[in-house]
């Protein structure tokens, strides 16, 4: 079991686990993050409950685009996103409160990286989307 939570502990949550983490350096990512990247830890929507909170949830989604990002409408911090149609759960790695056990598995949208950063670590790199898990993609 892993557990987490928001800044402020409005939002709660867990996952029976986490199967994957990924990190990506898309500039939207790093926008919405303030940071270099954004590390998300992905769940299936079946293995993920909230525990309280999740009506303090908000999502920006443009009007263009595949983006969207969720956060806490009283503190903050980015929150989980339920992405139904795919059947998972995105959760921003740092709201974890527990060791998932595993650790960022691959970098993606590396060709708009931050240029002031450098991936040092051996994970796989892509340009962009992993291929066969874009918005596009049938799965």
């Amino acid at each position: 079991m892993v557990r987490g939570s928001c800044l402020c502990g409005g939002i709660r949550f867990e996952a029976d686990g986490v199967p994957l983490i990924t990190t990506c350096h898309c500039s939207k990512c790093r926008k919405s993050r303030g940071s270099a990247f954004s590390t998300t830890a992905c769940v299936p929507l079946s293995q993920f409950r909230f525990l309280q909170g999740e009506d303090l949830i908000q999502t920006y989604q443009p009007s263009v685009g595949s983006y969207s990002t969720s956060f806490c409408r009283f503190c903050g911090s980015t929150a989980p996103w339920v992405v139904e149609e795919r059947g998972l759960v995105l959760v921003p790695a740092g709201l974890l409160d527990d060791d998932p056990g595993v650790r960022p598995a691959l970098h993606m949208f590396v060709g708009s990286k931050a240029p002031w950063w450098e991936i040092t670590d051996p994970a796989p790199q892509f340009e962009e989307w992993v291929p066969g898990y874009g918005p596009d993609d049938n799965r």
